[in-house]
């Protein structure tokens, strides 16, 4: 024990002395970096004042282009802090006064044309501290959307239960990287049980929405035993909370035991289901059933549909942000397609491929909320084959109820 504490110890120390001694010429290049990429921001400003006064010295015209100095710091505002703002200022200043000694500038003009360069100057330094400071602020916010996210759309592991599982989720509003579409996936004493919805709207009020039906999503599905009891609490809570045009579209799915898929359907697009010999099938109701949060207004009730689930299957959801992703020509993204073309047996390869596809289909940029969770169940260790006199004698079962 005391030996792998000495060697930790000996390896700590030599990491300090390289980082003192060995490399005094990293800290340099990064310290030259750093004034590089400072400088490169202050690159556009010289060269515009060196342009203004070529202009000035080819032309002869005196002090007519003094005045178009002001443009250095003016524009340097926009990429520098109020010290780059002010040497670029700085400069200006002693350019101009060099050119107006130059072609004998009466004092009267110089001075004028200085009084100008010193007032935008001070402007233009105001401005870039109030700029400076608008952007500390929305990278807080952008910090908080960002921790709202991971609040509200929990991360998902690459197991839950006995599913590998992968989840690509996109916002249409990139700043934002929140929005109206919801998912998660939780295991409970019932099996592991999933939602991914759709929020009718956009912005804060979606998102509102989302973590409504989250929250109550997580809690039922782990004190229901039946799924549609979950399906059920998430009705009774959005009728309350929810405006009469407001709906949430859902697919809540569980895995009760070995072999068996439970779906409930609530208006949303059917998921796709991925036999282990790679047909890819579309998992309709059995009967169309109202969104969430529009039972009231129709006397239809969604169904349970149970599935064979065996190993090897695979199962997608998603949202319309993916089925109406439209090209150039305004075609609709095929799913089944882009599915069938980008399946393999790692669900995180499988959507990573398949989101390049969309992304490729669209032109590199969605114009609305897309969500994808993609679970499989896998394979069982090899084992050896039966004898031949157990073969045959059985037809394959289909993996999707009729």
């Amino acid at each position: 024990m005391s030996e792998a504490r000495d060697r930790r110890d000996g390896r700590r120390t030599v990491r300090r002395f390289r980082n003192r001694m060995d490399f005094p010429w990293a800290s340099a290049v990064r310290r030259a970096a750093a004034r590089s990429a400072a400088g490169t921001a202050v690159l556009p400003v010289l060269l515009v004042t060196v342009v203004v006064l070529a202009v000035d010295l080819a032309g002869g015209a005196g002090a007519v282009w003094l005045p178009l100095l002001a443009a250095g710091p003016a524009l340097a505002a926009t990429t520098n802090g109020p010290r780059g703002v002010l040497c670029v200022g700085l400069l200006a200043a002693a350019l101009g006064v060099v050119h107006g000694m130059r072609h004998g500038v009466a004092g009267r003009e110089l001075a004028a044309v200085l009084s100008v360069l010193v007032a935008v100057t001070l402007a233009s330094g105001l401005a870039s501290v109030l700029r400076g400071r608008r952007e500390r602020v929305l990278a807080a916010v952008r910090s908080v959307a960002e921790t709202a996210q991971h609040a509200l759309l929990v991360p998902v592991p690459p197991t839950v239960g006995p599913f590998q599982v992968a989840v690509r989720y996109s916002a249409a509003a990139a700043e934002a990287r929140i929005g109206g579409d919801l998912y998660a996936l939780v295991s409970t004493p019932y099996g592991v049980r999933l939602i991914v919805g759709d929020v009718r709207g956009k912005g804060l009020p979606a998102v509102g929405t989302a973590a409504l039906v989250l929250g109550v999503f997580r809690e039922a599905a782990h004190d229901e035993p039946d799924l549609l009891a979950v399906v059920d609490r998430i009705e009774r809570s959005l009728a309350r909370n929810l405006g009469h045009d407001d709906f949430v579209t859902a697919v809540v799915a569980g895995y009760p035991r070995p072999g068996h898929l439970e779906v409930v359907n609530c208006g949303h697009a059917p998921p796709l289901l991925v036999g282990a010999t790679g047909d890819v099938v579309p998992v309709d109701p059995p009967r169309p059933a109202p969104p969430l949060g529009l039972r009231a207004l129709t006397d239809q009730t969604p169904d349970l549909h149970v599935l064979p689930f065996t190993d090897g299957d695979q199962l997608l959801l998603y949202t319309d942000g993916v089925t109406e992703a439209r090209d150039r020509d305004r075609e609709f993204y095929a799913l089944h397609d882009g599915l069938a073309r980008t399946l393999t047996d790692e669900p995180a390869r499988t959507l990573t491929a398949l989101h390049d596809d969309l992304l490729a289909h669209v032109g590199g940029r969605l114009h609305d909320d897309a969500a994808l969770l993609l679970i499989r169940k896998p394979l069982l260790p090899h084992q050896p084959l039966p004898a031949p006199a157990a073969i045959g004698g059985t037809a394959p079962v289909a993996h999707l109820a009729e």
